[in-house]
């Protein structure tokens, strides 16, 4: 077809369209390009398009272990958890113990994810998180041991885009631990722009092992780099450069990845930076014209240039397997020692969660701690069903770390002076003192929420948007028109259905969305289909209206992506009680929950409106989204005591809700925790009469006949429990200063002086 064989449509309508769209589509840069098109596509897109498919997501089933994988959880998990000592850990050694490697390297932990053909375990994703979050209980430094070699750092990147010969002799070493690796990304002087990375290679010929080698000699400065200190192979993101035109192609060849032994002439590791107080070896690295054969690149010559879109896809599921489980861990033990302490710890003759501002925050404590969980078994599902859902990590990633920041926040607000003594009995501190770091790795919170989250998922999820990019800047312009013309009538038909379901779901209050199930959550998936369709107009509005503005307007783009987010977390926690065959006892979890999400996507949407540049656009949004005004409220109070409740006495629910994190026997502080509070409840019947009575004094109780002399006894045992419970550390001034306590000086006595001074007479 020649430009004038164009059809009327073609050449009135999508020719005018298209030559508008070329002039205000922004610039891609090949690194925003390649993470666009990164990983899968899987529930946001259902999310994103106003229509889930709930059965969908019900018949997927829910996350699950094998025999081996279950066993490897009870045992070796469970023996290094006794081992580690997180106190002596983080404070007296500074450093993971030579023993706790030996044990990690000994029983496989090493190689949780290399395959059992290479000699690694081949454990599932949610085996994986299972065992993160297990250890992270307790020793965030040994979890980090143990999350590098299992993600990104490179194992994973070896089994996704290496070459056999890299494959057979790398993984072995990994998987029993002769080799420890570390991943080199962040340049010394960029951050997360991988654009601004400063490390060079340059292709060029060397002799090496005395023959002549193509390969690069590659100079570098990074730091942040976990496990970098002590690793044994190098992970190595860098630019590459052909300026003399060996490969016969461009000067600049993009981002690289390749692997380097560190005992490599030019390499310098050693170095320690001390993250938040943690143990884990993290540090700076260098190498000064350091050659590199050309097989030393992860997948070989022909993966030159392609390091971005390679660590972007392995992101896609560490992003959403460790650092959730990391900050599921926290939140997990948040729950459990703070329902728990809240009970046993008595102020004015009552236990402190029976005071409202003590529920208001155990409420939020453990219907965050539901959320996260919730969404953390749905994404690991979809993982190891085959997906790599970029955009979901990044929800995953922002959302588990900062809740887990306000929920450890609130359980220091309960555990008060408890939780802010620093020493082996504080079991929240290490957890504290280690978020910022979950904050600000594998892509900082403020720019995944404001860049990633929406920024990626509006494109990759939306059903056209990906095709009329490519079609406006199709060089040839014939082939551009067609695919264009094709897809932009599509696009319409999608626009008028998007308009019509947000527009009959929110004047309707959504009473006629289908539910896939019956019963008390009926309502919030019906719910959750209004605010998805609300989002898809919103979300299509803006993109259509604002243009390429959009992706400079943050503000507007976060608060899409808040929205987004709820969606996805509300469907995990429906999603949840029905794997779980709807435990009646859980519904206030997942009632608060629900509330919570979709409170929070409503006000995120209203934000989004408000601040609409084009305002009749947002007046039409407001008219067709929210034409009643704010609809989904906050959680009540009595839901909030309700869920206060279910984690302050010895529930089922209680138990369900902790459940993956190690507690141990007496010999730990949660175990001791725990063994007060059980025999506490029991003697809840007893303390009553001493109440009701007004008696609070054990031997004036036993001595009027309120109590008997067995019920004393329990009492007298049990408040020794609990006083040993809400102890806290001091030590000696030499233990904290680390210097030698000096020795008393004797004191001379002054000579008399012949005539006193005046001022010693005044």
């Amino acid at each position: 077809m020649t430009m004038p064989d164009l059809t009327f449509r073609q050449r009135r309508i999508s020719q005018p369209i298209l030559n508008m769209v070329r002039k205000v589509l922004p610039p891609m840069s090949d690194t925003e390009r390649e993470a666009i098109e990164a990983g899968t596509v899987w529930w946001e897109k259902d999310l994103l398009t106003g229509n889930p498919e709930w059965d969908r997501l019900l018949r997927m089933g829910t996350q699950s272990y094998t025999a081996e994988e279950q066993a490897f959880i009870d045992g070796p998990v469970n023996e290094l958890c006794a081992m580690l000592d997180d106190w002596k850990i983080t404070f007296e050694e500074r450093d993971i113990p030579q023993e706790i490697w030996d044990y990690m390297k000994a029983n496989g932990f090493m190689g949780l994810i290399i395959p059992k053909e290479y000699g690694g375990k081949g454990f599932s994703a949610s085996a994986n998180s299972e065992i993160v979050m297990r250890l992270s209980t307790r020793s965030p430094s040994a979890a980090v041991a143990v999350i590098v070699p299992n993600s990104l750092g490179p194992g994973e990147l070896l089994l996704l885009f290496g070459t056999d010969e890299q494959k057979n002799h790398y993984l072995p070493r990994l998987a029993d631990g002769r080799e420890i690796p570390a991943f080199g990304l962040t340049s010394t002087d960029a951050g997360s722009d991988a654009t601004a990375m400063t490390d060079r290679g340059v292709v060029c010929y060397e002799q090496y092992e005395g023959k002549k080698t193509l390969g690069m000699r590659v100079n570098w400065s990074k730091r942040y780099i976990s496990l970098g200190p002590v690793c044994s192979v190098l992970g190595l993101a860098f630019k590459l450069h052909d300026p003399d035109g060996i490969l016969g192609g461009e000067e600049d060849l993009g981002i690289t990845l390749a692997l380097v032994p560190t005992d490599t002439s030019g390499v310098s590791i050693g170095r320690r930076h001390y993250p938040g107080l943690q143990a884990f070896p993290n540090g700076p690295n260098s190498g000064k014209d350091v050659f590199f054969p050309m097989d030393w690149i992860i997948g070989g010559q022909e993966r030159i240039g392609q390091g971005w879109r390679m660590l972007v896809t392995a992101l896609s599921a560490g992003r959403g397997v460790m650092l959730p489980a990391m900050s599921t861990s926290g939140m997990k033990v948040a729950t459990f020692s703070s329902g728990a302490y809240s009970r046993v710890r008595e102020q004015f003759n009552t236990s402190i969660a029976n005071f409202e501002g003590i529920q208001e925050a155990l409420a939020r404590i453990a219907g965050e701690t539901y959320t996260i969980d919730a969404a953390r078994r749905m994404t690991l599902r979809a993982i190891d069903q085959g997906e790599k859902p970029a955009v979901v990590s990044s929800i995953m990633k922002y959302h588990a770390t900062e809740r887990m920041r306000a929920v450890t926040n609130d359980a220091l607000d309960v555990h008060s002076g408890k939780g802010v003594i620093d020493g082996p009995r504080n079991y929240l501190g290490s957890g504290y003192r280690a978020i910022p770091i979950a904050i600000a790795v594998e892509g900082a919170n403020i720019m995944t929420r404001n860049l990633m989250i929406y920024g990626q998922g509006s494109i990759r999820c939306h059903p056209f948007i990906l095709d009329e990019m490519a079609a406006a800047q199709n060089e040839d312009k014939l082939e551009g028109l067609t695919a264009f013309d094709e897809t932009l009538f599509q696009h319409v038909a999608f626009q008028a259905k998007t308009f019509a379901r947000a527009l009959g779901r929110s004047w309707t209050f959504s009473l006629f969305a289908k539910s896939p199930v019956r019963g008390p959550t009926a309502k919030y998936f019906r719910r959750a289909n209004q605010v998805s369709a609300a989002l898809a107009l919103t979300s299509e509005a803006a993109m259509v209206t604002l243009g390429g503005s959009l992706k400079r307007m943050e503000m507007l783009s976060a608060r899409l992506g808040d929205v987004l987010s709820e969606l996805y977390l509300l469907s995990s926690v429906l999603k949840k009680w029905e794997d779980d065959n709807r435990p009646k006892e859980d519904l206030p979890f997942v009632e608060w929950s629900a509330q919570t999400c979709l409170h929070r996507a409503e006000n995120a949407l209203k934000g989004v409106i408000d601040n609409f540049p084009i305002r009749p656009v947002a007046w039409l949004l407001k008219a067709v989204t929210r034409p009643y005004g704010s609809r989904y409220s906050a959680p009540r109070d009595k839901l909030s005591r309700a869920v206060s409740d279910l984690i302050s006495e010895p529930t089922e629910a209680r138990q369900r809700v902790s459940e993956g994190i190690y507690i141990g026997g007496q010999d730990t502080e949660l175990g001791r925790l725990e063994h007060a509070f059980q025999l506490n409840a029991k003697l809840a019947p007893v303390k009553a009469k001493m109440r009701k009575a007004r008696v609070f004094d054990i031997e004036k109780a036993l001595n009027e006949h309120v109590i008997t002399q067995d019920e004393a006894e329990s009492l007298h045992e049990v408040t020794a429990l609990i006083r040993e419970v809400v102890r806290v550390d001091d030590f000696a001034p030499e233990e904290i200063t680390g210097k030698t306590k000096p020795r008393a000086r004797k004191k001379t006595p002054a000579k008399p002086s012949a005539k006193p001074s005046a001022k010693a007479s005044a």
